[in-house]
């Protein structure tokens, strides 16, 4: 009786083998990117309720980031600008504007606009606005240049290995706290001057970000 299969039959366990390891790292490559911040989350720009023009507030008016945010150096949250905040300027500024129409209607119904949030971390995650830009972490480290964006996006992925980044190397992060809300400041060399100034406030803060699970995992 003949054999059921030919000789070239012999070579299909060791192809099966390698199409199952190419399948199975291109499985793992897919996991590593489709399925972090990176991809899921960085880009996120979702529609508001009003079209808050930061670009024109923050850079071309030239506001302070804790005009509208007035908690960030005192809570662990970054608070959101209420009705009452908006209206100190626009009950002159385009009062009748149809985009600010929602503002209106939140001044005299006093229900609060229901703003999209853009920055979300896990309910895992703890993180804490305060201690961070108390200790010379700029905004722009994380949000990046809000004063230019007409419309604010989600641009850094806020991962566990990038936040790792800033709390290994926190010279490289660290700015004089009075330029902690200067969108636009930057050190006259970034590289060198940086790491010179960082080291030194680091140094004369004594900033030592921890790096256990617990600090941030609660």
């Amino acid at each position: 009786m003949g054999n059921l299969f030919s000789r070239s039959a012999n070579d299909l366990p060791p192809k099966i083998g390698l199409g199952i390891v190419v399948l199975g790292f291109l499985f793992v490559l897919a996991i590593s990117y489709y399925f972090t911040p990176k991809y899921s989350r960085v880009g996120y720009m979702p529609t508001q309720p009003i079209p808050f023009d930061h670009a024109l507030h923050a850079g071309q008016l030239g506001l302070d980031c804790r005009f509208c945010h007035s908690y960030v150096e005192k809570s662990g949250f970054s608070n959101l600008p209420t009705t009452q905040t908006c209206m100190n300027c626009h009950r002159q500024i385009k009062m009748d504007s149809p985009k600010l129409a929602p503002l209106r209607e939140s001044w005299e119904t006093g229900k609060p606009i229901n703003w999209v949030r853009i920055h979300q971390l896990p309910d895992y995650v703890y993180f804490d606005h305060s201690a961070h830009v108390n200790r010379g972490v700029s905004c722009v480290s994380c949000h990046g240049k809000v004063n230019r964006m007409k419309e604010v996006y989600h641009e850094m992925p806020l991962s566990m290995s990038w936040c790792l980044d800033c709390h290994r190397n926190p010279e490289y992060f660290v700015r004089p706290q009075d330029k902690v809300f200067d969108m636009d400041w930057r050190p006259e060399d970034e590289g060198k001057e940086q790491i010179k100034m960082g080291k030194t406030l680091v140094k004369e803060r004594g900033i030592h970000p921890p790096e256990n699970c617990d600090a941030c995992h609660r």
